[in-house]
C-alpha cells in the first residue's frame, strides 16, 4: 500500500493555499482535500508493517506545535516542477519527524535516503516553464501564508488514478 505521514493544514490555512493557487499563471494545482505537510514518505509497504508503525505510532507521545510558512518556492532548478509553501524550519518539527522516523524503523520499514525539505505542494509543473511563471516566482517568492499549530499526525494512503492522486487518512494521531 502506497503511504505517508503527514500534517495536515486546518481548513483557513487551507483556504489561504487555494487562494495563492489560483494566481498562479500555470500549472496543475494540488486539490484541496490532498493539501499536507508529508513527515516521511513510505512509498508501498506491506499492511502488516503498516500495522506495526500503527502500533508504534499509537505509543508516541509528542507535543501539539506551531507551523509557520516562509514564503513560496520550487523544485527543479532552472526547470521547476513543483510549486511550494516553504515551511519554516523549527526544533519540534525537526525534533518530531526523527521520532515519526524511529516509528517507522522499528517497524521494518525502510526510506529511501532523501534531504528532507519541509513544505506543502501547492502545484506541479510540466514542460520549461512559461515567462509568466517564471515572473511569478520572483514576484511572489515572500508571499508568507498563515501558520496553524499541528494537532494530530495522519497515517495516509495514496493511491494512484489519471486525474491525480487520492488521499484516504488510514489513522490519526494526537499531539499534545
Amino acid at each position: 500500500m502506497r503511504s505517508f505521514l503527514a500534517l495536515t493544514p486546518p481548513e483557513d490555512v487551507r483556504d489561504a493555499m487555494v487562494r495563492v493557487q489560483a494566481m498562479l499563471p500555470a500549472g496543475r494545482p494540488v486539490v484541496r482535500e490532498n493539501l499536507h505537510l508529508t513527515l516521511a514518505f513510505l512509498d508501498d509497504q506491506p499492511e502488516d508493517l503498516l500495522e506495526d508503525l500503527h502500533i508504534g505510532l499509537t505509543g508516541l507521545r509528542m507535543p501539539a506545535m506551531d507551523i509557520a510558512f516562509r514564503g513560496l518556492g520550487a523544485f527543479g532548478g532552472d526547470k521547476p516542477r513543483l510549486i511550494f509553501a516553504e515551511v519554516q524550519p523549527c526544533p519540534a518539527l525537526a525534533e518530531m519527524r526523527q521520532a515519526v522516523l524511529r516509528c517507522v524503523q522499528r517497524a521494518g520499514i525502510r526510506l529511501r535516503k532523501e534531504r528532507y525539505h519541509p513544505h506543502v505542494t501547492l502545484a506541479r509543473l510540466k514542460g520549461d516553464p512559461s515567462p509568466a511563471m517564471v515572473s511569478f516566482l520572483s514576484e511572489y517568492a515572500g508571499t508568507v501564508l498563515p501558520g496553524w499549530t499541528a494537532i494530530g499526525l495522519s497515517l495516509c494512503q495514496s493511491t494512484l488514478r489519471p486525474d491525480g492522486p487520492v488521499y484516504e487518512e488510514l489513522a490519526s494521531y494526537p499531539l499534545g
